[in-house]
């Protein structure tokens, strides 16, 4: 069985996770190759990142930044394993034996079609100003196993996962969306309505370069924009009726609620919520309530 590691480039040093993967293939005797393509990134990145070419099976620089999923959908033209596994580049690889995890559990469950292996963050944040990137990562998305299995689809990200190559010729990445946010969600969902089973193992790799609470909370309100884009389109509200979110802005929007929510979280009250965010060390009800007003001023837009 031969796995294609399929790795997105942006703005990121990726030797240290390259090295890490070659360590492995070389001493686990792992057939499997290394793709990278750089989305365009800034000149710097690319001349740090360009003697990897000799490390890998392939390296594509493009010339233009495509978005996070046109450039997932390009590693299909670009691998030849049976499987591919997806990694963000700035990932980072703990198990020593991270890869020959995921074949083991392919090689004991042949009808794999899609496997999540998780991510952890660090024990403790940086500093106060990464703190709230790290704090929606320790509570909300470093899931154990077992609680990601309890709602697959909807614990399922993209910054570590294995799927079979015939599986995503089939379903990929909507092209329509390239900016951040949502659209693992939505192909996890796309999944589901396919009947593709996601598999959950516990083989996570450490995200370990988290925003400063500005750049996240900038990154916050490009995904809700993504959110509201994907609701505003017939075909793919229903797919994501299951998003927390999602659920409570069609519960409130026709409400007497709605009112006061445009009211209170308008243009000023979402500058208090978010200068309240920026302290970091703060209830991620705060960013529960920024999201909510974020999503219906974009709605109404």
């Amino acid at each position: 069985m031969m796995l294609s590691v399929c790795i997105p480039v942006y703005n990121f040093d990726v030797h240290q996770l390259v090295s890490d993967l070659n360590n492995e293939i070389r001493i686990n005797d792992i057939d499997a190759e290394i793709i990278l393509i750089d989305d365009a990134s800034d000149i710097h990145y690319r001349e740090i990142n360009q003697n990897l070419q000799n490390e890998v099976e392939n390296f594509i620089f493009l010339e233009e930044n495509i978005g996070r999923s046109r450039i997932r959908n390009l590693f299909y033209q670009y691998t030849a394993g049976e499987y591919l596994l997806f990694l963000d580049c700035d990932g980072k690889i703990t198990d020593k034996n991270f890869l020959k995890n995921y074949i083991s559990f392919i090689q004991g469950n042949p009808d794999t079609a899609v496997v999540y292996g998780g991510r952890n963050a660090p024990k403790t944040a940086s500093d106060p100003e990464h703190y709230l990137r790290w704090k929606f990562a320790v509570e909300r998305e470093n899931l154990p196993v077992g609680l990601r299995r309890n709602k697959p689809y909807l614990s399922f990200q993209t910054n570590n996962f294995v799927i079979k190559r015939e599986i995503f010729k089939k379903v990929n990445f909507n092209p329509d969306f390239q900016k951040y946010g949502y659209e693992d969600l939505l192909f996890a969902m796309e999944l589901k309505s396919e009947k593709v089973k996601i598999s959950h193992i516990d083989n996570a790799i450490l995200n370990n370069d988290l925003e400063s609470n500005s750049v996240y909370l900038g990154k916050v309100d490009e995904s809700v924009e993504s959110l509201a884009k994907m609701l505003k389109d017939d075909s793919l509200r229903s797919k994501l009726a299951e998003v927390k979110l999602v659920r409570l802005y069609y519960q409130l929007y026709k409400t007497p609620f709605a009112f006061f929510i445009r009211i209170f979280l308008g243009n000023k009250g979402l500058k208090m919520v978010k200068k309240i965010l920026l302290k970091g060390n703060v209830s991620l009800r705060y960013l529960d309530v920024y999201k909510l007003g974020l999503l219906f001023k974009k709605m109404k837009g």
